[in-house]
């Protein structure tokens, strides 16, 4: 498969998926992305446009980055105490077009683990 074809389809995915969750203030929208690189991800309050939180790979505390699965639980878990510090303890996860497997779901479980509820 190609990779304009593959990127296509997660771009339909992805509009098919946002087109039934949103983000509030009091419940937001915790998206991931990952590159081939690194991995992202933010809590999103869509009604007013804004990012709440967010963690990266890129993060000096993070040190070397990689997607992989023990990166994207730590990132997890760090996404799940920032929450805490602005007082959120529900989300809507949005996989952002990707398959729920590996490091999507691995940080997602983290994610629960740290006290985060979806």
């Amino acid at each position: 498969m190609s990779t304009s074809k593959r990127f296509s389809g997660r771009i339909k995915r992805k509009q098919r998926i946002r087109r039934n969750i949103s983000g509030t203030p009091e419940k937001p929208r915790l998206t991931i992305f990952r590159s081939l690189k690194h991995l992202y991800a933010q809590l999103i309050d869509d009604t007013s446009g804004k990012t709440i939180a967010s963690v990266s790979t890129l993060e000096k505390e993070h040190g070397k980055a990689a997607p992989n699965k023990s990166n994207a639980e730590a990132l997890g878990k760090r996404m799940a105490d920032r929450a805490k510090a602005v007082q959120v303890e529900t989300v809507v996860f949005d996989r952002n077009g990707f398959l729920y497997h590996g490091v999507v779901k691995a940080f997602a479980d983290a994610a629960r683990e740290g006290g985060l509820r979806f």
